[in-house]
C-alpha cells in the first residue's frame, strides 16, 4: 500500500470511530465566506455530514447550530471532508460545546 492509500484508510477509520445515527434535521452554519442551511445525513459524537452545495474548503472553521425542538446544539466545527456540490463532513472543535434551551 502506498502512503496516500494508507492515509485514506486511516481517515476512513477516524471518521468511523464513533457510532453514527441517521438523523435528518436542518443545520445552520456560518463561516468566513459561507453561510447557509444544510440538512444532516448522519451524526455522531465525532461529527456530522451536512448535505449542502456550499463550497467550503477543508480546514475551515464553521459555527454550527442544530435545533432540536426547544434545545439547540451550538459548536465550532472544522470541515474535515468535502464532496463538492454534495456535502461536507465536519468535526466539532470540542465535543458539542453548548446546548441551549430556546424559549
Amino acid at each position: 500500500m502506498n502512503d496516500e492509500t494508507e492515509d485514506n484508510v486511516e481517515d476512513q477509520e477516524e471518521r468511523r470511530r464513533y457510532d453514527r445515527a441517521r438523523l435528518i434535521v436542518d443545520v445552520f452554519f456560518d463561516g468566513q465566506d459561507s453561510t447557509g442551511v444544510a440538512s444532516t445525513k448522519d451524526i455522531s459524537l465525532g461529527g456530522l455530514y451536512m448535505n449542502t452545495k456550499a463550497d467550503v474548503p477543508e480546514g475551515r472553521q464553521l459555527l454550527v447550530r442544530i435545533p432540536f425542538g426547544k434545545l439547540e446544539i451550538v459548536c465550532t466545527a472544522e470541515v474535515v471532508y468535502k464532496n463538492p456540490g454534495l456535502g461536507l463532513g465536519v468535526r466539532p472543535s470540542l465535543i458539542y460545546q453548548m446546548i441551549r434551551v430556546r424559549c
